[in-house]
């Protein structure tokens, strides 16, 4: 199966800027294994499932840590996403009553350094 690319207008484009100074960036795959169409994000997404994927089945944090929901704009249940591997929705979620993630966004972490 090839793998397909989303365009820049269905991704939000360009660098996001946590509060420390850090960039965000997240790889969605439609399937498990990362497997499948991908997309990737360097900004909030409110509905992964509106135009770039059908479902998520795995994700590959690059950088950050991200924010997921289980619901469409930001709700439902959230899980904090750092830097890694999610081959499968139960590597991200413990929650036996859904396997959803439909929306995404950066976690802006914001601190004093001393």
């Amino acid at each position: 199966m090839a793998e397909q690319h989303s365009t820049p207008e269905q991704a939000a484009a360009g660098k996001s800027h946590g509060g420390l100074g850090g960039s965000y960036k997240v790889i969605v795959y439609e399937m498990e294994n990362f497997q499948g169409k991908r997309c990737e994000l360097t900004a909030e997404c409110p509905n992964l499932t509106e135009s770039l994927l059908e479902k998520v089945g795995s994700i590959q944090v690059e950088s950050g840590p991200w924010l997921a929901f289980e619901r469409r704009a930001f709700r439902g249940e959230q899980y904090v996403l750092e830097k890694g591997d999610y081959p499968r929705w139960d590597a991200w979620s413990n929650s036996h009553h859904s396997d959803s993630l439909l929306s995404l966004r950066p976690l802006h972490i914001v601190g004093w350094l001393r």
